[in-house]
């Protein structure tokens, strides 16, 4: 039984591709619902406003923060979030391998966001560009990075070793413009 006062309503919904029926508060957000309901820690609750993106979720096919819908609305959804992208043995998939190898994270707060975000990208684009790349990640927030490393993860994930070297070549000119 959902927590929290007010009216529930039944959902039903599947998750990262198996099916959830559960009652949930009508005031309750998504991110505390996949959380505090559902025991879920890989979306992180970050501001609770939108900004940080650190609560990112695909929702039937397309990115959203989970802490600007509510629980109720994910009735008759698909929903994956960061645990979807690992197999069934647990193993890193190649995006998550790519961050692991690039030290694409740090203290990992915002890395199931980017994640996310990242899935969404490649999904459409599967070869995309640095610039591509900083504008899927635009709504993610990360304070340890300087996404450098976020950007370099993707790219490799993407274009292999010829895109961590196009990446390192955009970087040393970026840096020399910034310089000038």
């Amino acid at each position: 039984m959902a927590s929290g006062p007010g009216p529930t309503q039944d959902i039903e919904f599947t998750l990262n591709g198996k099916p959830v029926s559960r009652t949930a508060s009508s005031r309750m957000l998504l991110i505390h619902f996949l959380r505090d309901e559902l025991g879920l820690r890989g979306p992180k609750i970050g501001c609770d406003t939108g900004h940080c993106g650190a609560c990112t979720v695909s929702y039937n096919g397309k990115t959203i923060k989970s802490c600007m819908a509510l629980a109720v609305q994910a009735d008759g959804a698909e929903i994956d979030t960061v645990e979807s992208l690992a197999g069934e043995s647990g193993d890193l998939d190649e995006l998550q391998e790519s961050f692991r190898e690039n030290h694409g994270l740090q203290c990992g707060y915002c890395t199931s966001g980017v994640l996310m975000s990242a899935k969404f990208l490649l999904e459409r684009n599967e070869k995309p560009t640095a610039e591509e790349i900083r504008e899927a990640i635009h709504g993610n927030l990360c304070r340890c990075t300087g996404y450098v490393n976020i950007v370099k993860a993707i790219s490799g994930a993407a274009h292999g070793d010829e895109g961590l070297a196009l990446v390192e070549r955009l970087n040393r000119e970026h840096a020399k413009e910034v310089s000038a």
